[in-house]
């Protein structure tokens, strides 16, 4: 049985919030095809007592804090979470529950596969039992052609607010989306803005091929979306709403309340040549 580990990410400090992040393949060592946050949760309160047949996971403590408890048949381990730069990766066939979360936690889970009942071992006892010699592949959906778009002709109006679905139970939400069935795009990478300051003001760029979901994980904030023509500004205020962002538009984010957290699941990995950081070259570009 492999063990669980301790993944350090990335941590981009900015008097204006500090931003971090993930890819599928580079700082975790799968592909991301399942994420859901986990929201609400009483203080003190523990969650989840599972096991996956298949699906690696890594967890991140977005806000607040947790500890996530592994059993591993001869030894139990427990690893706590409380920042926003780091995450525990799990390996598949390990059980495991998320206990002593404080006040105003949200955890983020990175998934490697599509959501399956068949993957999860939920009894415990079955779980001491369980051998993965005749494991069937994880449940992956055929991977659906990226969208694309001519980025020069956008407009504000092809990017949409979106309500996610939103599992509600006494020991905390959760909403999940995952690729070819709530997300629009596959996702390749996650990044998300932490300690901003009140009132701050974020963003002032467009991408040339880059599609988003925009979520306020905690917190709210404004989003001004410019075309070069016409600017429309949406409020995200809720951890199950989005804005869907599409390439060809000039984001800024204003009016941060203290302590947000803005998390963006994008359809590519980083590369600086997309981005277009100068408003002059962003309408040259639009004309």
């Amino acid at each position: 049985m492999k063990e669980p580990y301790i993944i350090n990410l990335p941590k981009v400090y900015d008097l204006r919030g500090n931003l971090s992040f993930v890819e599928s393949e580079n700082q975790i060592p799968f592909i991301i095809r399942r994420v859901f946050w986990i929201y609400d949760v009483p203080g003190g309160e523990t969650r989840g007592g599972h096991a996956y047949k298949t699906t690696e996971e890594f967890i991140i403590a977005l806000s607040g804090s947790f500890d996530v408890v592994v059993d591993l048949k001869n030894k139990i381990e427990r690893f706590h979470l409380n920042r926003s730069f780091y995450g525990l990766y799990l390996p598949p066939g390990i059980w495991r529950h998320m206990e002593n979360f404080s006040t105003n936690s949200i955890a983020l889970v990175l998934a490697s596969s599509n959501f399956s009942e068949n993957d999860y071992i939920r009894n415990y006892n079955d779980y001491l039992t369980y051998k993965d010699d005749n494991i069937q592949k994880p449940y992956i959906l055929p991977n659906i052609k990226q969208v694309t778009v001519d980025s020069r002709r956008t407009k504000v109006f092809d990017c949409s607010f979106i309500e996610l679905p939103i599992n509600h139970r006494e020991k905390g939400s959760i909403t999940v989306v995952e690729n070819n069935i709530t997300m629009p795009f596959q996702v390749n990478r996650i990044y998300y803005l932490y300690d901003i300051p009140g009132g701050e003001s974020r963003g002032g760029h467009a991408h040339k091929n880059l599609f988003q979901l925009i979520v306020a994980a905690s917190g709210s904030f404004d989003i001004i979306l410019n075309d070069g023509k016409v600017k429309r500004t949406v409020t995200l205020n809720r951890p199950y709403h989005c804005l869907y962002v599409v390439p060809g538009i000039w984001i800024e984010l204003v009016n941060f309340s203290s302590g947000s957290i803005c998390l963006v699941l994008a359809s590519e990995k980083y590369d600086e040549g997309e981005y277009i950081r100068n408003y002059e070259s962003f309408l040259s570009y639009k004309k």
